[in-house]
């Protein structure tokens, strides 16, 4: 038996010169402790685009790209065929083949249970922002009930994420971005939003927080907002990186130590699938109940695997819309 995938033989370097084959590999597992899913879909993310275009150096060619999927277990541990099941990986698409293909090899450790409540196309897309998210709350020491979030860069994918995180626990959130018509995405309570071109986030947290500020500081967007998220920093806060535009920036070592602060770096290419399936263990009550809510895919953004190209280009355009291959046709 063979499956289709794509396949990136070679490493193009720009947008433009994008060229992905959909060929035929072979769906055997490579040891028993190994299951096949039949993948119904796969989000697409801007680092499976980069990995193609060679600019993730840890991406290992020939490689079929891909890190999020949902599908069913056809092949493998007997406890798990026929199961429904989602998850991302670090590894996926990058040092083994990854999910945009008919067919996903991965081992037993990396299967989490699909919730119910989601179609395959939504769990399918869940992946990376939330990987990401979740991780970043968890080395910052998870929000809990009453705890003070803020969320810098709230309008993407990973934002949307943490916000729904935190809401969901109760915290006090500010989302904080520099469009005043940015995504907003759900959330189980209410949210103060910064248009950080219009207000001083540092500001407005500490007016609205009595001058504590904020526990938890998740930036996604890096060195744009370091000096506004230092800022905005409580006594024993800690500040999550996940990206960054600049390599260097501005580091006070007073103010850090004087606030017991704490900075965390998060990078989800480290993560395998492995590591993540206990955090699609952890969601998954979320999405049963609706705490949690998948991001909306809309029809013109699922593509067929013979559509790769087209894809991939319009996820590096900056797409602010979640985008998935669908291997087995529209839902």
């Amino acid at each position: 038996m063979s499956v289709r995938a794509l396949n990136v033989a070679a490493a193009a370097r720009s947008a433009e010169a994008i060229d992905v084959g959909v060929v035929e590999f072979g769906s055997n597992r490579d040891n028993p402790g190994e299951a096949v899913i039949e993948v119904h879909a796969a989000g697409i993310n801007p680092s499976d685009a980069k990995a193609m275009l060679g600019l993730m150096p840890s991406a290992v060619f020939p490689r079929t790209p891909g890190r999020d999927f949902a599908g069913v277990v056809i092949d493998g541990p007997g406890d798990w065929m026929g199961r429904e099941v989602w998850g991302s990986g670090g590894d996926i698409g990058i040092s083994r083949n990854g999910s945009h293909a008919e067919r996903l090899t991965l081992p037993r450790a990396a299967l989490s249970e699909k919730p119910r409540a989601l179609s395959m196309l939504a769990a399918g897309t869940v992946g990376v922002p939330f990987v990401t998210a979740y991780e970043g709350f968890r080395r910052s020491g998870m929000p809990r009930a009453d705890d003070v979030v803020a969320i810098f860069g709230a309008s993407g994918k990973v934002g949307q994420a943490a916000v729904q995180l935190a809401t969901r626990a109760g915290a006090t959130v500010f989302a904080v971005d520099r469009r005043g018509d940015a995504p907003r995405g759900h959330a189980s309570r209410p949210v103060r939003y910064i248009d950080a071109s219009r207000e001083k986030a540092s500001e407005v947290i500490r007016a609205e927080t009595a001058g504590r500020g904020a526990l938890h500081v998740l930036n996604t967007v890096g060195s744009p907002y370091f000096a506004e998220a230092n800022a905005s920093m409580a006594k024993r806060a800690t500040q999550v990186f996940i990206a960054t535009q600049e390599r260097a920036v501005p580091f006070d070592i007073f103010a850090f130590y004087r606030g017991m602060h704490t900075y965390a770096g998060v990078d989800t290419l480290a993560l395998t699938a492995a590591d993540c399936a206990p955090i699609f263990d952890a969601l998954r009550p979320g999405f049963e109940d609706g705490t949690l809510r998948p991001f909306t895919v809309e029809a013109a953004g699922t593509y067929a695997l013979e559509a790769a190209g087209d894809a991939y280009r319009q996820v590096l355009k900056g797409s602010a819309e979640r985008l998935a291959f669908m291997p087995r046709g529209a839902p």
